[in-house]
């Protein structure tokens, strides 16, 4: 199993970052998504990369302004992320972790650094957006 996390700090309220990362519908401003399909209860979705790759996540925790949790599968891997939003002085900081395991032994080495790369552009983009 790989892990990664991030911790970064927006000068932005907790109400705005809060609903960017959790409105599935407004997801144009991530550079790495082409579609999300939301389903209809609203407890599950499918992102879909500008490639055509869709991972499925079912959402297992939902604390508005605190912490959004989903477990999340595709063919290569399998895990859950955590995100979590509290209020500093600065802004609203938030700390993201992912816990994936690579379904093919493979791509066990390079999972880490994958999960590392993605979670700088997701934060990139959010920055962009969110100024």
């Amino acid at each position: 199993m790989a892990t990664a996390n991030i911790k970064v700090t927006f000068q932005a309220e907790l109400e705005k970052v809060w609903e960017v990362v959790t409105d599935l519908t407004n997801y144009q401003w991530r550079s790495d998504l082409a579609k999300i399909e939301v389903s209809e209860d609203g407890k599950s979705f499918i992102e879909y990369t500008k490639d055509g790759f869709a991972t499925t996540f079912t959402i297992t925790a939902f604390e508005p302004g605190k912490r959004y949790e989903f477990d999340m599968e595709n063919q290569n891997m399998k895990g859950h992320w955590t995100g979590l939003f509290n209020v500093t002085p600065d802004g609203t900081e938030i700390d993201f972790t992912e816990d994936v395991t690579a379904k093919k032994a493979l791509m066990k080495p390079f999972v880490g650094a994958y999960l590392k790369k993605q979670q700088k552009q997701y934060v990139e983009d959010l920055k962009g957006f969110l100024e």
